[in-house]
């Protein structure tokens, strides 16, 4: 997918992509929504959409100035709803975020509910905001996905543009099984710049033929599209191509810009999984 795909003109005001200055005084105005359904009309989805979830974001860079005009930091965890008509491009939320450094607050929680007001009208749904200050710090947890990793298969893999032929699950036999990889690249629509993950499939069904399910993940290496399109294509593929009968999809993408985006896709009747950071993250 590139710019032109996502929508003539729709990312050409987009901060992504062009030089921009770094406001330091709270600025609303720099959020850049950018609109969902073409891309999942690209994908056949229609309607009711076949799957649940939420896209979770972390921000690590968050900081304001009490009314003394002292600095104050946090770690932000923002839960964006994929009902929303709206994704938030993220050179523009880092922006927005960024634009709180010289503006001075009461306390934490008149942060949060900007925060949470302002991507709320962006998204054009309610956006979750929990802040954590540096006293919740050291209880920070890092944790790789669970699941078999499919990492070490010796597979040949000369796909390097999206390929859902590769997929296949050839037998009849029903099996519930979740599969990771930390070998997962794609690129920005705009920027060409390498968008890195760790990958977790977990479904019931037919068992998947697991190193084409490797082959069909690394055929994305050089596609251009944008986080949360990637893993809603994986599961549009891997949903109809290997006849699953319930499917989850994460991917935990590292960090760009002081913030990961990490989408999760399940029509299993799962909760979201905490927001918890890998070591790459």
């Amino acid at each position: 997918m590139t710019a032109a795909d996502i929508g003539a003109g729709e990312l050409r005001d987009a901060p992504l992509g062009h030089a921009t200055g770094y406001p330091d005084h709270y600025a609303p105005s720099q959020l850049y929504p950018v609109a969902r359904a073409p891309q999942r009309v690209a994908l056949g989805i229609g309607g009711k959409l076949p799957f649940a979830g939420v896209d979770q974001w972390t921000a690590y860079e968050l900081t304001w100035l009490d009314p003394r005009g002292k600095p104050e930091v946090a770690l932000a965890s923002l839960e964006v709803p994929i009902d929303s008509p709206s994704i938030i491009e993220s050179k523009s939320m880092k922006l927005y975020l960024g634009s709180f450094a010289q503006t001075r607050y009461r306390d934490r929680a008149d942060v949060a509910a900007a925060i949470a007001r302002d991507l709320s009208q962006a998204a054009g749904a309610p956006v979750t905001v929990t802040l954590q200050g540096p006293e919740a710090f050291a209880a920070q947890a890092i944790r790789e996905l669970e699941g078999e990793s499919l990492d070490a298969l010796p597979v040949v893999c000369d796909a390097y543009e999206v390929d859902p032929a590769l997929l296949g699950a050839p037998g009849d036999a029903v099996v519930a099984e979740t599969l990771t990889t930390r070998l997962f690249r794609s690129v920005c629509p705009v920027t060409g710049q390498p968008d890195i993950a760790s990958l977790q499939v977990a479904y019931r069904g037919p068992r998947i033929d697991r190193e084409a399910l490797l082959r069909y993940l690394v055929s994305y290496r050089c596609h251009a599209g944008f986080h949360e399109h990637c893993v809603e294509r994986i599961f549009v593929d891997v949903a109809a191509r290997c006849r699953c009968e319930a499917l989850t999809v994460l991917a935990r993408f590292t960090r760009r810009g002081g913030l990961d985006i990490n989408p999760f896709r399940s029509n299993a009747g799962l909760r979201p999984p905490p927001n918890v950071r890998t070591a790459r993250q």
